[in-house]
């Protein structure tokens, strides 16, 4: 944090933990991690992607719903506007809209989505709400698009908000770094997938 921001009272406290989380998983699609497509060959999206198959299976075992987003359009009036071309042939059933098979289970729960955010045009806040959930950890793929979309939103909608630093990943570390470093200063706690991981086997043993 730079001495500008810390003087004037950036990043001060934790958000911390509630006691029900969920995990949003957003848009770790094979578009985004299939290295045959342009947009899957990031090295950073790859390590979140490792990071993310060591997290989920802990919050499975603790019974900690996963919920997954992907982006996909139906039409291009859909897609209208959005200045990634690379994005335009993600249909809805398509294999690009798929999520990655190390990172899926029957378990989980899939929402498709059309905006950045896992909020924004989906039943993301009733599902959470209906599952009494107070805490969400945030993960996926881009940092500095739809994950950082989904923080700010899932900060606006009351919820505890956690990054999962090395389970996010963008096209390069640069605009990662300074995301997480800005939304650590605003609205959630930005932690490792080890503290993730210890702390939920730390609830599990509460509950």
């Amino acid at each position: 944090m730079s001495d500008s921001f810390e003087n004037a009272g950036y990043g001060q406290g934790q958000v911390g933990w509630g006691t029900r989380p969920a995990i949003i998983a957003v848009d770790f699609q094979m578009s985004f991690c299939d290295p045959k497509f342009a947009l899957g060959r990031s090295e950073h999206a790859q390590r979140a992607i490792k990071n993310a198959a060591r997290l989920f299976p802990a919050a499975r075992a603790a019974g900690i719903p996963i919920i997954h987003t992907a982006v996909a359009w139906a039409t291009d009036t859909e897609f209208a506007r959005w200045k990634v071309p690379a994005l335009r042939d993600i249909h809805p059933g398509s294999y690009e809209a798929q999520i990655h098979p190390d990172l899926w289970d029957d378990s989980d729960v899939y929402i498709l989505k059309r905006f950045p955010s896992a909020f924004f045009g989906t039943d993301m806040s009733s599902i959470l709400t209906t599952n009494a959930i107070d805490t969400v950890l945030v993960t996926g793929v881009t940092t500095s698009g739809c994950v950082r979309a989904t923080i700010v939103d899932s900060f606006s909608h009351g919820f505890r908000t956690i990054a999962i630093d090395d389970a996010c990943g963008d096209q390069d570390a640069g605009p990662h770094d300074a995301n997480m470093q800005d939304v650590g200063r605003r609205y959630a706690d930005v932690i490792q997938t080890d503290e993730a991981i210890a702390k939920i086997k730390a609830l599990s043993v509460i509950n």
